[in-house]
């Protein structure tokens, strides 16, 4: 990719389109992981976990089947639900407490979801390559966070 951002708007420009025929949370997770796994380069994951009942479990995704739960106070995604904020890990061999669901996985970026101050879960992408995702990747992913967060009517 020559200029990743100029992509990046280009996938938030699609993003708002295909997230626009419903206000769907899981219907709108399929599709804009679907769209962000067949649009990157060196993902060999991406998916949701939603919160229910005290932990993140697995919601729509592509790639490898997935752990389907994980508690909050472990992994790369726990740190990103409980801390509110974007982890972006360059070797998750080196993160503590990382979970394993693909032993080919390398790096990850997870952005925690919130609506009104309630955690609603976490957009986790994982690559097989270290160092995968940098600055740009990180913006780029949350702002189709918050395009799929404002697309959705959560009760």
């Amino acid at each position: 990719m020559d200029n990743k951002a100029e992509f990046y708007t280009d996938l938030s420009d699609q993003s708002r389109g295909l997230l626009s025929a419903t206000d769907d949370p899981i219907a709108n997770a399929a599709n804009l992981v679907a769209l962000i796994f067949n649009s990157l380069d060196r993902v060999n994951w991406a998916g949701f976990y939603f919160y229910r009942d005290g932990r993140l479990l697995v919601g729509p995704f592509q790639g490898h089947p997935a752990c389907v739960e994980i508690p909050l106070a472990k992994g790369v995604c726990g740190a990103a639900a409980n801390s509110g904020q974007t982890q972006r890990v360059a070797d998750v061999h080196a993160f503590p407490e990382h979970i394993a669901c693909d032993a080919a996985s390398r790096s990850e970026l997870v952005v925690p979801l919130f609506n009104a101050g309630q955690l609603i879960g976490v957009l986790d992408l994982d690559s097989p390559v270290t160092d995968r995702f940098d600055e740009i990747d990180q913006q780029g992913i949350e702002d189709l966070a918050e395009i799929y967060m404002h697309s959705c009517v959560f009760s």
